[in-house]
């Protein structure tokens, strides 16, 4: 028997229930074999409580409590579930972080809330796209997230660096199959600092860092310039980079694989993955959303979730 998977539908003012609804209907009719539940604020629902909370959704456009509170919830039911073994992957539509504040969940996003609710105290966010505009893969995992760029160089530091590597090692070998996967490490400074002209951190932070990666075993390379290392990656030299802060990681990411990137959490004892895109509240309810980012986030939570439990995995 295959993996279980939740799916739960965002902010229903967005365009979270459309692209699921639509992925669903698309899966069962090309993927019939994937098992997939709608996981709402009561926990377990049929497929049509998508269309509902879209309908409400765009006669509530004000109501942030009530919208934060629905999202909140389907996270909070979708966990359970996981946590009592019922599910192996969740894949959540995306919500929209003020709202989910004002329903009395103070966290800075998904992961986030999803990392307290598992009891993890360290997640890693992967950007993921099997099949790019080049053609071959390219994951990225950002070592820092949403900080302003002013406060990065402090935030990446030699411990950050071997936690968030050692993450995607584990990560794509239990959840990828890659017995012994390369990761590169993409610098901080331009030019990897060019030995001290542009910074110090490439000799100060990344060195040890990688010193300690490479005494676990690790098969990491760096510091990589920001300009070489995801163009190695992408022909085949790196299974995954480790970008040092969100743009320098986002902007190369995008721009090979805009609308079809899957955002993956890191370190949970259950898959979770995302589409790449926000909540698009401005083309709700037109019909103009494009389901192609979740419907490549339910196959990978698929894919990712059988090679985690259903196949016999490293141990790490």
């Amino acid at each position: 028997m295959g993996p279980t998977l939740a799916l739960t539908p965002g902010d229903p003012r967005g365009i979270g229930p459309e692209v699921a609804r639509l992925t669903l209907n698309h899966l069962r009719t090309r993927d019939s074999n994937i098992d997939i539940t709608v996981f709402g604020p009561d926990g377990a629902a049929p497929d049509d409580l998508l269309e509902a909370l879209q309908t409400e959704g765009l006669n509530r456009v004000g109501d942030d409590t009530w919208a934060g509170d629905v999202a909140g919830r389907s996270i909070e039911q979708a966990v359970n579930a996981a946590l009592r073994g019922e599910i192996q992957s969740i894949i959540t539509a995306p919500l929209h972080k003020p709202s989910l504040h004002q329903s009395g969940r103070i966290f800075p996003g998904q992961t986030e809330m999803l990392a307290e609710l598992a009891g993890i105290d360290r997640v890693g966010m992967l950007m993921v796209a099997e099949r790019t505009r080049l053609g071959a893969p390219l994951r990225v995992l950002l070592g820092t997230t949403h900080l302003p760029l002013r406060s990065v160089p402090d935030a990446v530091t030699t411990s950050l660096l071997v936690e968030q590597a050692t993450l995607l090692s584990q990560a794509l070998q239990s959840d990828w199959g890659i017995e012994s996967p390369s990761v590169g490490i993409c610098a901080l400074n331009p030019h990897a600092s060019d030995g001290g002209l542009f910074g110090d951190e490439e000799e100060r932070v990344y060195r040890p860092a990688l010193e300690v990666l490479r005494a676990q075993g690790i098969r990491a390379t760096g510091p990589v310039s920001a300009d070489t290392v995801f163009s190695r990656a992408l022909t085949g030299e790196f299974d995954a980079v480790l970008a040092p802060y969100h743009d320098v990681g986002m902007a190369a990411f995008k721009t090979v694989s805009f609308g079809t990137g899957v955002n993956v959490t890191l370190g949970l004892p259950f898959v979770r993955t995302s589409p790449d895109h926000g909540t698009a509240f401005d083309i709700a309810g037109t019909g103009a959303a494009d389901p192609t980012s979740m419907i490549e986030a339910v196959s990978l939570a698929h894919r990712l979730a059988i090679t985690r439990f259903d196949t016999p995995s490293v141990n790490v």
